[in-house]
């Protein structure tokens, strides 16, 4: 496995780095870092297990994979002046916004470019990643590449026309399912159920909920339908939902981050 570099430290790249070392796809003393907060670094660093880097140079030259983990508006500043060094690196970008054509334009043909969107459940391997289908990694690094990310996930790979929504349902979605645990949690508990019994019980049920729609191939409404008996108390629940505008709800919340 290919040594990985990260520029930034923030949520999505802690999740990312946890997510690959605890796999054991690749070893912590293979995966360096760089932020500017140094105390912040090497306390993460010693949390999660990989190198604290105290410059940009230190990753450059410690790592094949460079992962693009700063915020979006640092990005041409960041690694617009250090293009040079980046040549021959692949560099591999979670900063939103940007795209295969864009660091092209940046960065030139010296650096190879493979733009992705994890989210955060890679730190329990559990995440989907989506990447964008234009790239120009070489046929043995895409396979790499490919290799490392399904080690904390699902990769799911769309055109850049479909990327942009793509990633942020599956982006966002964590933050929308949280809220949708919270909630049932507070129902549970306002009807007598002790909150951590109420976050078990409702969190084994939507993975239980997930994983039968993935294996069965079942629509979802074909699956909510074989649980809604006549008069039952399924169905009653279903109609306070949509009485509520669930639907409406969720596919506004996309919309939004569309």
């Amino acid at each position: 496995m290919k040594k990985l570099g990260f520029v930034g430290m923030g949520n999505m790249a802690q999740a990312m780095a946890k997510g690959f070392i605890d796999s054991g796809i690749i070893k912590g003393k293979d995966v360096f870092a760089y932020a500017p907060n140094q105390e912040k670094l090497k306390a993460n660093a010693e949390k999660i297990g990989f190198i604290p880097c105290a410059s940009l140079d230190e990753v450059i030259e410690g790592a094949d994979f460079i992962i693009a983990a700063c915020k979006p508006y640092q990005i041409k500043d960041v690694f617009e002046p250090i293009k040079d060094k980046l040549a021959g690196k692949v560099l591999v970008s979670v900063a939103a916004s940007w795209y295969f054509a864009e660091y092209k334009e940046l960065l030139g043909e010296r650096v190879r470019v493979q733009v992705i969107m994890p989210n955060t459940p890679v730190a329990v391997r559990r995440g989907v990643l989506v990447i964008e289908e234009e790239n120009d990694l070489e046929p043995d690094e895409r396979i790499e590449l490919i290799k490392l990310l399904e080690a904390v996930g699902s990769v799911v790979e769309l055109p850049r026309k479909l990327f942009g929504v793509g990633s942020s349902v599956s982006g966002c979605g964590p933050a929308f399912m949280d809220m949708v645990i919270e909630a049932m949690a507070d129902g549970a508990v306002k009807n007598g159920i002790p909150r951590p019994e109420a976050y078990e019980l409702i969190c084994q049920m939507m993975i239980g909920s997930a994983e039968l729609v993935m294996q069965s191939g079942l629509h979802p409404g074909q699956l909510k339908d074989n649980v809604c008996s006549p008069g039952g108390i399924t169905i009653k629940g279903v109609a306070a939902l949509e009485e509520g505008g669930i639907r409406s709800a969720f596919i506004k919340a996309i919309d939004a981050i569309s």
